[in-house]
């Protein structure tokens, strides 16, 4: 052994080792950076190793959208969304 520090989590799928709120920091910037969805009113948190998304979104497809952007930074199948239409 030489002396490295462990990382843990590092094997964690979907996460790549990040911390949770870098984690979250990402999703969120990835989110806001995209025209095509009002970003404003969801709420991003981690629960173990998905991505909850919850909230509101404008119109119909944004939930979807929503879902692929955050499956772009964590993967697909790690996202969860408790999205709403208004």
């Amino acid at each position: 052994m030489l002396g490295f520090p462990a990382f843990t989590g590092h094997g964690e799928p979907g996460r790549q080792g990040h911390s949770d709120a870098a984690t979250r920091a990402s999703v969120e910037s990835a989110l806001h950076a995209v025209a095509d969805i009002e970003a404003g009113e969801i709420t991003v948190s981690i629960s173990g190793s998905y991505v909850i998304l919850e909230g509101f979104v404008r119109r119909r497809g944004d939930v979807e959208r929503a879902i692929e952007i955050a499956e772009g930074v964590v993967g697909r199948g790690y996202v969860r969304a408790r999205l709403l239409r208004r």
